[in-house]
């Protein structure tokens, strides 16, 4: 069985990620495609004493589907396997742990994301993303 992920956050590059995962795995009934949405935890003290850690994985449910709207556009008329994932977390670490446990083969992701403070060649958590999993990685501009 083939694994593959895409992490995804709502961004034209991650949605362009989803459409290159499909038709990779178009022809292969065995394949699972894994779309993962990791929000970034809410990690000020001043707001964890004012909403109870329900309110915040609501927020981070909600957040984590926005990103997911994108990608289930793209997959509406597709028959494929696709799992959908939301954790909250730090991205890069989240992408890596997820693909560990889910035994993924490969990574297709965007080269640019959401995030306000992009890298200098590639953004900042696909750079991450590369240097701490053990799989192929295809990046989509």
């Amino acid at each position: 069985m083939l694994n593959v992920l895409v992490p995804v956050d709502g961004s034209d590059a991650s949605t362009r990620a989803v459409q290159a995962a499909a038709a990779m795995i178009a022809h292969n009934p065995d394949a699972t495609l894994h779309l993962l949405a990791a929000p970034t935890p809410v990690v000020s003290g001043n707001v964890k004493r004012f909403f109870s850690d329900d309110v915040l994985q609501a927020y981070y449910q909600d957040e984590g589907n926005n990103a997911l709207i994108p990608a289930r556009s793209v997959l509406a008329d597709k028959s494929l396997r696709v799992k959908e994932n939301i954790i909250a977390g730090n991205a890069a670490q989240t992408i890596k742990e997820y693909a560990e446990r889910n035994n993924v083969d490969h990574i297709v992701m965007g080269t640019r994301g959401l995030s306000a403070l992009p890298g200098l060649v590639l953004g900042s958590v696909t750079t991450k993303v590369l240097s701490l999993v053990h799989v192929p990685v295809t990046l989509i501009k």
